[in-house]
């Protein structure tokens, strides 16, 4: 006959783990399943607040934020939409003109009972003249300034 402390042992051993009920691997290894039992006692130590140390930053100190950070998150622009003020500004307007102007086609042509094929190429030729010019028309991302000096948007 077992002793006390075994018999402890035993009624504790049969606390833990998954219940008959809920057990899929019918006794076998239960090292991909959720032991109910742990999941509990982690719950009451949550709770009591004697779940190990507090958390501390393990990463270096913090940059400065001034000296990271050239733009002014802050600055809005009350004048959104600013009148070309260069040819490729112009030029920029124009390549935006002619995706437009290709969407619009697409549609129209999508909605002819015949498609003739000389008209799809030239839609499509627009369109990719339109996306293409876009390229050449761009300006320096160091002078855009919604952007920060790693180029992300701000």
């Amino acid at each position: 006959m077992p002793n006390r402390a075994e018999r402890r042992a035993q009624a504790k051993a049969g606390r833990r783990g998954v219940p008959s009920q809920y057990d899929q691997t019918r006794g076998r290894g239960r090292s991909g399943m959720i032991d109910e039992y742990q999941l509990q006692q982690k719950s009451q130590r949550l709770q009591d607040g004697t779940d190990g140390t507090e958390w501390k930053p393990s990463g270096g100190t913090i940059a400065d934020t001034e000296t990271l950070l050239t733009t002014n998150p802050n600055c809005t622009n009350p004048k959104m939409f600013k009148a070309p003020h260069s040819l490729r500004q112009w030029f920029r307007v124009g390549s935006w003109t002619l995706i437009a102007i290709a969407i619009i086609a697409f549609f129209v042509v999508m909605w002819l009972p015949s498609h003739p094929m000389w008209l799809i190429i030239t839609v499509s030729a627009v369109f990719i003249v339109g996306v293409l010019s876009l390229f050449f028309t761009a300006g320096d991302s160091k002078h855009n300034p919604n952007l920060d000096q790693n180029g992300t948007a701000v």
